[in-house]
């Protein structure tokens, strides 16, 4: 059951990677909005779902995830069904904030969903493995998407991108209405009507962590994706065909290397491996610059496409420790309430990354690299620092490898 739901995420994945690489260039070079206006339209899409996620989370332990799941992507795929026919600011607004609703209910239910189903010891391997679904629909529908818009860049052909990516959410949704049961222990019901979001507040390691990789998520995952495209179409050689092929370097990569990695990086203390992730970062941030002064298309790609390979180690890295971390944080009761709060960690990242970066991104454009390359480089040393701060897994506290894979995957929080 669980691998026919990743073969659903990656599906589901592929609509989304249809538009993520273009959605700035739709809204500013064919609907005309401002580059920065452009960039709030992205921000309010992960706004909405970064206010919506603390809800869900009170409602996941009450009634399970599947309902909200299927409504959360029935919801996005309306939101993102309008987003074809947006002329005016306010309706790309509009449907920015339905679309947001849905991926903040849609993505803590899949969380939630998928942990339920697996093991402690599991956690790691699931995570990798649930990153290689999503980021296999990525990388081929970035590539499609590019290699459609290249061949004809007109209303219609961003229309059919925004059409195909409704009707992977809301198939989605159809399949976990037939195959996936509702799993609610009446124990943890009865548990979670005792919690409350304060005991997660209260949990001061939980909630430093959540803090510090926001910024990460920001200058890791929101630059490369959101701004990165417009950053090369307008200051590099590279073209629409270019950009699906750098997404496709990038998501090929954790495709093929991101369960080795989750091998090697578990033999690593977590604080070093979120350091690693944050190195990578500051290297492939600074790496983008050196583009603007290459006059080959081609040779502009290449130096892209490996930027993209860096951004995508330092990815594999930081996907497989924040998630088991935050799993490994959570009391059973409050499984839901914690998921909540780390999807809500990824959204205000992403939801901020846009925002910031387009506003840097017509201010200065180079800052936008360099400036996210020095707050990595900051967080990596401060995670160096951090010693024993941030917890084990209890198999490498107690010395003993944790070796065991399974077959069940969790949905990254960050796509």
């Amino acid at each position: 059951m669980v691998l026919l739901l990743q073969a659903g995420n990656a599906v589901n994945f592929f609509g989304y990677g249809l538009i993520i690489p273009f959605e700035i260039i739709y809204l500013h070079q064919i609907r005309g909005f401002a580059t920065a206006t452009a960039g709030f339209v992205l921000a309010t899409i992960l706004g909405t779902s970064t206010v919506v996620a603390p809800p869900m989370g009170a409602l996941l332990d009450h009634f399970g995830p599947k309902p909200i799941l299927i409504a959360g992507n029935l919801t996005s795929a309306l939101g993102y069904a309008g987003f074809a026919f947006v002329d005016r600011p306010w309706q790309a607004f509009a449907c920015a904030a339905v679309s947001g609703a849905g991926i903040g209910a849609a993505g803590t239910a899949s969380q939630t969903l998928l942990i339920t189903l697996i093991t402690p010891e599991q956690r790691a391997a699931s995570f990798a493995l649930g990153r290689v679904a999503s980021n296999l629909g990525l990388g081929i529908g970035s590539t499609a998407a590019g290699f459609i818009i290249a061949s004809a860049q007109h209303l219609g052909s961003f229309q059919l991108l925004y059409l195909v990516d409704a009707i992977t959410y809301a198939a989605f949704a159809m399949l976990v209405l037939v195959t996936v049961p509702n799993r609610r222990a009446a124990a943890a019901h009865a548990s979670a009507r005792k919690g409350r979001f304060r005991a997660v507040a209260r949990d001061r390691r939980f909630l430093i962590v959540i803090a510090v990789n926001i910024v990460l998520i920001i200058v890791g995952y929101a630059l490369y994706s959101n701004i990165l495209p417009p950053f090369a179409i307008a200051h590099t050689r590279v073209g629409p065909a270019g950009i699906g092929i750098i997404k496709l370097a990038n998501t090929l990569f954790i495709v093929i290397a991101q369960i080795p990695a989750a091998r090697v990086v578990k033999r690593m203390r977590r604080a070093r491996a979120f350091a690693t992730a944050s190195a990578l970062w500051t290297i492939a941030l600074l790496a983008v610059l050196p583009a603007t002064l290459i006059h080959s298309e081609l040779g502009a790609t290449v130096l892209l496409a490996g930027v993209a390979i860096v951004f995508a180690i330092g990815e594999c890295a930081h996907a497989v420790v924040l998630g088991p971390l935050v799993a490994d944080l959570a009391p059973p009761h409050l499984l839901g309430r914690y998921m909540s709060v780390y999807t809500l960690m990824a959204t205000a990242g992403l939801a901020l990354g846009p925002a910031i970066g387009g506003v840097v991104l017509a201010a200065s454009p180079d800052a936008v690299w360099w400036g996210g390359a020095l707050v990595a480089a900051v967080i990596g040393a401060g995670f160096l620092l951090s010693g024993d701060r941030i917890p084990e897994p209890v198999t490498v506290q107690a010395g003993v490898p944790d070796v065991e894979e399974g077959p069940r995957a969790a949905t990254q929080a960050t796509n």
